[in-house]
């Protein structure tokens, strides 16, 4: 008797997703509004580099500029086997992204001042390298506080429950 062994779905290769970097204080420091998931235009050594997570979000932010949306201060470290051919670990790098979606995050920023931030960037199922990028509002000290209060008794919340069962 032959099997027959049946091809992957889409929602298996949807789970294919391979985490690079996540920016973790965008989460404390910024109100989240919109995201929109688009592509990066990168060279080889940077792909390379990115492979092994060597990528550092921390003081990245997406900046409008004639019309195109790029990715300023993020620092994808340098690929040691690249020698001659390697990149500057700080570089703008473009997004790619639609017309529409352009227009409408970019104005969206500039209208009411709100900042975009990358949130994830991460490999999809087909190996594209993709940003997370995040329509961000600035939180105020007494929002970051609130936000912390909230964590915290959720999480006596949750430890009480377990401690029922």
């Amino acid at each position: 008797m032959v099997k027959i062994e049946k091809k992957p779905t889409s929602k298996a290769k949807e789970a294919e997703i391979r985490l690079v970097s996540e920016n973790r204080k965008a989460r404390h420091r910024f109100e989240i509004l919109d995201t929109l998931e688009c592509g990066i235009q990168l060279m080889g050594s940077e792909v390379k580099s990115l492979r092994d997570g060597k990528l550092s979000l921390d003081e990245a932010y997406a900046r409008v500029k004639d019309g195109e949306v790029w990715l300023v201060g993020a620092d994808i470290a340098e690929y040691p086997q690249a020698t001659l051919w390697n990149h500057p670990p700080k570089r703008p790098r473009k997004l790619l992204m639609k017309t529409v979606e352009r227009e409408k995050f970019a104005s969206q920023a500039h209208d009411k001042g709100l900042t975009l931030v990358p949130l994830k960037v991460y490999f999809n199922s087909r190996g594209l390298a993709k940003v997370l990028l995040g329509l961000c509002k600035g939180k105020k000290l007494h929002d970051k506080r609130e936000t912390l209060k909230k964590a915290d008794s959720q999480r006596e919340i949750d430890r009480a429950m377990r401690k029922k069962m």
